[in-house]
């Protein structure tokens, strides 16, 4: 077990005020988290790549030139992981794929150059699957990544390796991407955190498709305040990216901190879309009800999304055929199967399908839109089955349904991605041989900062973020009890 004085079990929050006051040092919370990482990384794979001299480099920097008056986005020095789908100047970034197997970077991303700017520092690229395409991380170049809850089950993807590394104490933050549910599916997965953050918030790029909204960055951690936190840290408006927004006046982290419940809630098992583990419908079902505790009327309800499944199967194989078209034309053989059926489908499709599944999707967010002038959070599962072993690529029967492709079964996620509403998942319960249950709140559209407050009130209620960090298991069964 990790020790409660140990630097690596502190909350972020709690790491950053220690760094601000000067009572520990960036490079005491490196060794730290080095030393985490070498005992624990074996038996998961979560940093497949670490940059300590360069993490030590920066370290002495920030502590010879602090800032005069830092606001609430400044980290202090806090080492981070970072996801290896986002560019980090001079360190090995792979994409997950061959193709990338040796690349090096010469510039970081808008996001990671924004952190670094905020005081945070990289000290690891966490694993992910190639060009982070699917729910499983694994790739031909790094491995796969294991499940700290049970070792011999999937830790999920697409930022997996940075949901494993967290549940382990091997990072305080970390960051994330999501299409379909990259960012919720492994935070379910690993009992952590995951925010899906609305379009804009988080400045993402240089990229070739610079107006995609179905996918963005996000920040993870071990608790909703820590998200709230990592979250101020990301946002921001860049000139390079179009759609970015200016930071909130209130931080994040703020609203997380206060709590605030939410009045309705509406909860779904399914969304109307998906089957669900009975377990796991359950679980998330007990969970949903506990908001009735914090004041708020919790009632079954969910908006129409019945034509959700296909209008994001659509619009996903069009980005495809956008992204790696180019990479499919040259080095077709070098891709997995999974992205070149991906960019295949996106090949067939037809002009008219397109469209119609623009104004589908347009039509599915009025509708949501709709929903939330009655309720101000949609709950459901953020995944429909708990974690499976780490050779089953992709869930392909549950509940007498077929799910014909790798994407199918991320339903639940998918189909809220299509709204551009927040969603975050938050660790609800664990099933009766210990596997990890997140469940998906979401919030209304732009209204981030009241997803979190909620967030943050549920999370208390149910007491399990102080079963964070773990050390590995062999098995899954959970030995101590929530607070």
């Amino acid at each position: 077990m990790v020790a409660s004085s140990d630097p690596i079990s502190l909350p972020a929050r709690e790491a950053v005020r220690l760094l601000r006051d000067g009572e520990l040092s960036p490079l005491e919370l490196i060794d730290a988290a080095l030393g985490r990482v070498a005992a624990t990384d074996g038996q998961l794979n979560a940093l497949p790549t670490l940059c300590p001299e360069r993490a030590r480099e920066r370290a002495r920097r920030l502590m010879a030139e602090p800032p005069d008056a830092p606001g609430p986005s400044w980290l202090a020095g806090l080492p981070i992981a970072v996801k290896d789908l986002e560019d980090v100047a001079g360190v090995r970034t792979t994409y997950g794929s061959p193709i990338y197997a040796d690349h090096v970077p010469e510039r970081s991303s808008l996001l990671v150059e924004r952190l670094e700017a905020n005081g945070a520092i990289v000290l690891a690229k966490s694993n992910t699957p190639e060009f982070g395409a699917g729910a499983n991380t694994f790739n031909e170049v790094l491995g796969e990544t294991r499940n700290p809850w049970n070792t011999a089950l999937t830790c999920g993807g697409s930022s997996g390796g940075s949901a494993a590394a967290l549940a382990t104490g091997q990072a305080w933050l970390a960051t994330g991407s999501d299409l379909g549910g990259s960012l919720r599916t492994p935070a379910s997965f690993c009992s952590v955190v995951g925010l899906r953050p609305s379009p804009g918030y988080v400045a993402t790029g240089p990229r070739e498709l610079p107006f995609d909204t179905l996918s963005v960055a996000g920040p993870m951690a071990r608790t909703v305040a820590d998200v709230g936190l990592m979250l101020d840290a990301m946002a921001g408006r860049h000139p390079a990216d179009p759609l970015s927004l200016p930071a909130p006046a209130e931080p994040f982290a703020a609203a997380a901190a206060s709590r605030r419940a939410p009045r309705r809630v509406a909860f779904s098992p399914d969304l109307g879309i998906s089957p669900v583990d009975p377990e796991v419908r359950g679980l998330c079902a007990a969970a949903a009800a506990r908001f009735a505790d914090l004041g708020a009327a919790v009632e079954e309800a969910c908006p129409d999304l019945g034509d959700a499944p296909e209008t994001f199967q659509t619009l996903r194989a069009a980005g495809f055929v956008a992204d790696l078209g180019p990479l499919y034309e040259t080095m077709r053989d070098r891709l997995k199967p999974d992205i070149v059926w991906n960019v295949e489908a996106g090949l067939r499709l037809k002009p008219e399908e397109v469209g119609r599944a623009e104004r589908a999707r347009g039509a599915i967010y009025h509708r949501v839109a709709a929903f939330f002038e009655r309720y101000d959070l949609l709950a459901c599962p953020a995944a429909c089955v708990a974690p499976f072993p780490v050779e089953t690529r992709w869930i392909r029967e549950l509940e007498g349904t077929v799910f014909h492709n790798y994407v199918e079964w991320l339903r639940v996620t998918s189909a809220i991605t299509l709204t551009s509403c927040p969603a975050i998942s938050v660790p609800c319960g664990f099933t009766s041989d210990g596997r990890p249950v997140g469940l998906q709140l979401v919030g209304r559209p732009r209204c981030d900062a009241d997803l979190l407050a909620a967030a943050a009130a549920f999370e208390e209620a149910v007491g399990l973020a102080s079963l964070l960090p773990i050390d590995p298991r062999q098995e899954g069964r959970v030995t101590e009890s929530p607070a």
